[in-house]
């Protein structure tokens, strides 16, 4: 059974990042292989994996509602497009990669969703951990695309807004009754140590911080050269912090 951790959080506060570096120590402990799967329409997991995305979940949709599609004789359509799904998964050493993507169109994603949902619960016996880099806010929740993970990262950055987007996420978990083993504060992009503030905000929510993750100048260079996140050394400050974040969500286990 696959051990599977889902990130979420307001924009800006570094998810994807984050989710990259849960990636590299799950690489690095050897629970491989690893699916990794970007459910941002705006997708950018793969880059911080150093991997190119070809096709998505969304351009695949996309073919199937606005192109007119051959498809095999003796296939249904549900066979096909789960067939056509499966070329999607950007495969590398230990390491593979599902993006949901966008269409060309504006419609609504709760669709795309559910496709990326079924066919990722379809997946996950074949991979020793999931990790779910989500989209900001709390959509994905409410479609329940993150149903059912062991962990739960609700990252903040070092802000009042996002410490208050945390809470927020929580009670949305709680009113849709949904299944996490655990669920972990994150506060991320720390300059130093923790505003007393953003103590305090915390304090008024009932939020405490399992983990402080400081700003941290090599993965800020990494980023800026293209440098898959995977390479960053192990002194690095942020590798430091999600290492010890690990540490604590596996010992639960």
């Amino acid at each position: 059974m696959s051990f599977k951790i889902a990130v979420a959080g307001k924009g800006g506060c570094g998810k994807t990042s984050l989710a990259a570096l849960v990636i590299r120590y799950l690489k690095n402990h050897g629970k491989v292989p690893i699916l990794a799967v970007d459910a941002d329409a705006n997708a950018n997991l793969g880059e911080s994996l150093g991997l190119k995305v070809g096709q998505t979940i969304g351009t695949i949709l996309d073919s199937f509602q606005h192109e007119k599609i051959s498809i095999p004789q003796g296939m249904t359509k549900e066979a096909y497009l789960e067939y056509k799904l499966n070329e999607t998964i950007v495969e590398s050493s230990g390491i593979d990669l599902v993006t949901m993507g966008r269409g060309q169109g504006p419609e609504c994603y709760c669709y795309p969703n559910l496709v990326l949902k079924n066919f990722i619960e379809k997946l996950a016996s074949s991979y020793s951990s999931v990790v779910m880099d989500n989209e900001a806010g709390m959509e994905h929740l409410s479609r329940k695309t993150t149903e059912d993970m062991d962990a739960l990262l609700l990252i903040s950055n070092h802000s009042v807004k996002g410490v208050r987007a945390v809470a927020r996420i929580k009670e949305l978990v709680d009113d849709l009754k949904l299944s996490f083993r655990q669920q972990l504060v994150v506060i991320n992009l720390v300059p130093g140590k923790l505003d007393p503030l953003i103590t305090h905000e915390m304090e008024q929510l009932g939020l405490k911080a399992d983990v402080i993750i400081p700003e941290d100048e090599e993965l800020y260079q990494f980023d800026l050269e293209q440098k898959t996140l995977l390479d960053l050394p192990d002194s690095s400050l942020a590798v430091l912090a999600v290492d010890k974040l690990m540490d604590k969500v596996l010992e639960k286990e």
